[in-house]
């Protein structure tokens, strides 16, 4: 075991502040997140089980590698690092407005073009997509073009939601009907495990993407999901980030940030509807 260099811990690998300060910046250039102080431990927990995999014995180098560029363990690098905490209608309150106002004032608003484009920011393994795909199936009348854009940052997740394949228990809080109409129930090795109807299925398309670089879509898009994401991000980054979503949005078009999330005094292009829920004015 090596000695760390905050309050003499016994660590596995040497780690010192610059190391953290070296690899804080990386995060930030490659992802837009900015860790802050309290989360040394939270990057060395990470990275550590990437230096054991390439048997390196120091962050230094691992450093070093990730800058000469590497680009498949950049990836390793970006997905050890992101989050992905979310749920089958995590913030229920946001697929019930979805329901209930949203999806019926766009079959208004478009009924000429009887087309409707969502897209999900920060889609993780998959579950927010697939629950904006249930209340679409659940909520639209026949007849309407609609399809949804998941993306994310972290390569590993994304291939689960490709996949759509669940344990049983991420389904807890399901209804009964909404298990029988949305998921198949595994048998033999799949024993445990529910996999999506293609019904679903067809509705997402999965993709890799990276906030901070060049979106490939270009709109006008209905409906942003963006939720639990920016919090990761300094002011300033938001402030740009919520320009591109409204760029990218039709106008009176609606965009949904996360529960712990807010436009305050970072965007004038946006009127709040009810708590984290916004429509485009400008």
């Amino acid at each position: 075991m090596r000695q760390g260099h905050w309050g003499g811990m016994e660590r596995e690998f040497h780690f010192t502040h610059q190391d953290f300060e070296l690899l804080r910046d990386l995060v930030r250039e490659q992802t837009g997140i900015n860790l802050s102080d309290h989360k040394q431990e939270m990057l060395y927990s990470r990275l550590s089980r990437r230096l054991r995999v390439l048997k390196l014995d120091s962050f230094s180098r691992y450093y070093q590698l990730l800058r000469s560029g590497d680009t498949e363990e950049l990836i390793h690098f970006v997905n050890a690092i992101t989050t992905n905490l979310t749920a089958f209608f995590r913030e229920p309150y946001h697929f019930e407005f979805l329901a209930k106002h949203i999806l019926p004032d766009l079959c208004v608003k478009n009924l000429a073009t009887r087309r409707i484009r969502i897209w999900s920011a920060g889609c993780a393994s998959g579950e927010e997509a697939y629950s904006i795909a249930m209340v679409v199936k659940e909520t639209m009348p026949q007849g309407w073009d609609v399809k949804i854009l998941a993306t994310d940052l972290d390569s590993n997740v994304l291939q689960k939601a490709v996949d759509g394949i669940y344990e049983e228990d991420r389904l807890n809080g399901l209804s009964p009907e909404r298990l029988h109409r949305w998921f198949k129930r595994g048998t033999g090795g799949y024993s445990g495990r529910v996999l999506v109807v293609p019904e679903l299925k067809e509705l997402i398309r999965f993709n890799q993407l990276n906030l901070m670089d060049s979106w490939p879509m270009h709109g006008p898009l209905d409906l942003i999901f963006c939720r639990n994401v920016v919090i990761y991000f300094n002011k300033d980054t938001q402030r740009v980030l919520f320009d591109r979503f409204a760029d990218l949005l039709g106008m009176e078009r609606y965009l949904f940030v996360g529960h712990s999330e807010n436009l305050f005094q970072l965007s004038q292009r946006f009127r709040l509807l009810q708590r984290t829920m916004y429509i485009r004015t400008c």
